[in-house]
């Protein structure tokens, strides 16, 4: 037995150390395999990893350029840009809202950034509250955190989780010191900048020492650079300023209900463009061509290296059809009249002036009173939008649309003024003849504005060619509406007149129901118009039936070495919309109609222009209106309005012009629609009180 077990230990023996060692043979063979490894990984392919280790990513970014600038006819700037210092960023790709907190942390002890925070004033502040938790967010995201329970963590998708850390954020935390507002300040322009663009930190009174600061630090900060922006000025001041537009700032970027557009043609969402007026009309022309730099990232998204490869290009420049001294004048004229000659609830004039011959704008403004600090302010976009009751100075363009139709020929254009009374629809007559009967011709109708004349066309038109004391007026008044509209519009009444601003309007058509509407219509009466479609209306007649669309850019100039304006880049052309289907002889007949109206004996315009040292055409035009202005309690009250259209000289015109007056009582004695006018023209032809213009300017400038 004792053999037995003897026997039984050696063999029990024996097999312990097999196992110890098959475990350490498998260990030694793990660790030469894992050696084996390393090295192949050190000494075969170290060499791509650490290349792959040190990789860069090489981006190609785009930077903004100053604007295009804007002159006058005469090439003085009318709005020019301010070149200012910038510390600027560019955001790497995939920089977290973290990285960049450190960066802004850092930067702010390099620069002010001046701020206010929502805890100093209840409005016009810099930072709100939320501002100022995004910040503390971003560095102490581990912190916040930890106010959140796992369950929330684990249910809530991105956008919920973040609203509740900024939930978990009090007002103790975020109670920081000088600069680390100041950080927070400049973290917030920072996280409104997209991947690889490039915006501006601050841009105002930057120091030259900031600039050196930041310039010495620049490796410790990753897509912080300095360089130069650009601001927009008006040497002129608030000349014209309602027209020439403006620009959106940085933090506006790009409208949202153009963003898709620009970004298709390479914009980055926060650059500046027009956004009204001339700026946003020629925005292709004045942006410029963007700087371009290659960006090299690391492996972390950190900006490490930027070479400009290309420098941009300034945007081109505008050169106006206007002369600022005119301008200046025309603006001076219109405001005097609304400062001293207003009466009742009329609070404004607007004036504006071409050349007939191209559409080239002179001169236009606007001035009205603003109802609330009883200033009188700058209006001239009033002249595009606001749309009015024209009254008589319509009656040209009904004379030719009788013309046009066959109601009246050359042959049979005489009829008698006489009051028109019909059953069921008020009574019409002229201002001249009240009660009598007059025989008039086209000619002497505009002479003396005969209302019954231009009623007469629209009945022939209707197909009733006689008429008789309380006869039922059977005519379908609708169609004779429609057919007088699309006659106007040849004129441009009623329809866009093309010029080049954004915005245009295009006048309301009426819509009451009543037979004698379409006498009335007939002498200006029903639908209402812009004072630009006038404009183009009365420059139509003057060139003999050329519809042109007015403009206010005459060149679009380059930009020399120096900062000048530089060469012809586009001489603008006359764009003809359509010509007047009339003929010569009778557009003459209304044009010596038009002569009368300023030169004839019972011109209503003649007194107003005698010893003139020109030759002047035009209608004037006294509208019955319904009050539609700023003191919205008094709206629909019954007011009239002073219209006049004329051009010079009258035969050879080299501009038209258009005035109007609108809501003045209907009991008036105010003429300054025609006072105005004279005074335009007369200091165009630098004549009468304006003789010595020319000398006045040279003195001014």
């Amino acid at each position: 037995m004792k053999t037995n077990n003897k026997n039984h230990n050696k063999k029990k023996k024996s097999h312990i150390p097999f196992r110890l060692n098959f475990l350490f043979f498998t260990v030694f063979l793990l660790f030469a395999m894992l050696i084996v490894r390393l090295g192949y990984l050190q000494i075969v392919k170290g060499e791509e990893f650490e290349t792959e280790v040190q990789r860069t990513e090489t981006t190609l970014a785009t930077g903004t350029v100053p604007r295009g600038e804007i002159y006058d006819k005469l090439q003085r700037k009318l709005v020019g840009n301010d070149a200012l210092q910038s510390i600027t960023y560019t955001r790497g790709t995939g920089v977290s809202s973290k990285d960049m907190a450190k960066i802004a942390v850092d930067l702010a002890k390099y620069i002010k950034m001046p701020n206010i925070t929502e805890f100093e004033q209840e409005s016009d502040f810099d930072l709100s509250r939320r501002d100022l938790k995004d910040f503390w967010i971003a560095l102490n995201e581990d912190k916040v955190n930890e106010r959140i329970s796992d369950k929330q963590k684990e249910t809530l998708d991105g956008s919920k989780i973040y609203q509740l850390q900024v939930d978990k954020v009090t007002d103790e935390d975020i109670q920081f010191d000088e600069e680390e507002q100041e950080a927070a300040a400049i973290f917030k322009r920072m996280n409104g900048a997209y991947s690889l663009s490039t915006i501006n930190i601050k841009s105002e009174d930057v120091t030259n020492d900031e600039i050196a600061k930041v310039s010495e630090n620049l490796l410790t900060l990753p897509g912080v650079d300095t360089g130069t922006d650009w601001v927009r000025t008006y040497p002129e001041g608030d000349m014209l300023k309602s027209i020439l537009g403006n620009v959106t700032s940085e933090s506006e970027g790009l409208p949202e209900n153009k963003a898709a557009t620009y970004l298709a043609r390479g914009y980055a969402r926060n650059d500046r463009v027009g956004k009204s007026d001339l700026e946003l009309q020629y925005e292709q022309v004045l942006s410029g061509s963007k700087s371009k730099s290659e960006t090299e990232t690391n492996q972390n998204g950190d900006i490490v290296n930027t070479i400009q490869s290309y420098a941009g290009e300034k945007g081109d420049n505008l050169v106006l059809t206007i002369d600022m001294d005119f301008q200046k004048i025309v603006q001076d004229i219109a405001k005097n009249s609304v400062a001293t000659e207003s009466e009742g609830l009329n609070d404004s004039a607007y004036v504006i002036a071409a050349n007939p011959n191209n559409g080239k704008i002179l001169a236009m403004t606007g001035q009205k009173r603003n109802a609330k600090t009883g200033e009188i302010e700058d209006d001239t976009l009033g002249l595009l939008n606001n749309t009015y009751q024209m009254g008589s100075v319509v009656k040209p363009a009904t004379v030719l649309a009788g013309y046009m139709d066959g109601a009246i020929t050359l042959a049979d254009n005489t009829l008698a003024d006489e009051p028109l009374e019909f059953a069921g629809t008020n009574k019409i007559s002229s201002v001249f003849n009240r009660s009598g009967r007059v025989v008039v011709n086209d000619i002497t109708a505009l002479e003396r504005s005969s209302n019954v004349y231009m009623s007469k066309i629209a009945m022939r038109m209707g197909g009733e060619y006689n008429y008789y004391k309380n006869m039922s007026l059977n005519i379908n008044y609708k169609a004779v509406i429609k057919k007088l509209r699309s006659y106007y519009a040849q004129f441009g009444l009623g329809v866009k007149t093309g010029i080049d601003l954004p915005g245009e309007g295009s006048g309301f058509t009426g819509t009451a129901e009543d037979p004698g509407l379409a006498l009335t219509f007939a002498f200006g009466q029903y639908d209402t118009y812009t004072p630009i479609q006038m404009l183009q209306y009365v420059s139509t007649i003057a060139n003999g039936g050329k519809r042109i669309a007015p403009r206010l850019v005459d060149e679009i100039r380059a930009t020399d070495t120096k900062g000048n304006l530089g060469a012809v880049q586009t001489q603008m052309e006359s764009d003809i919309l359509n010509i007047v289907d009339v003929g010569e002889t009778e557009m003459e007949r209304v044009q010596q109609g038009m002569y009368q109206v300023a030169n004839g004996a019972n011109g209503s315009a003649t007194s107003y222009f005698r010893g003139a040292d020109y030759t002047i055409a035009g209608k004037t035009g006294t509208a019955e209106a319904f009050y539609d202005g700023a003191n919205k309690s008094r709206k629909g009250e019954s007011v009239t309005n002073r219209t006049f259209v004329g051009y010079a000289p009258y035969d050879n015109p080299e501009i038209a012009v258009f005035v109007i007056i609108p809501y003045l009582p209907n009991t008036n004695t105010n003429h300054e629609n025609t006072i105005i006018a004279r005074k335009v023209l007369d200091a165009y032809f630098q004549v009468g009180d304006y003789a010595d213009l020319s000398k006045d300017i040279a003195e001014e400038n």
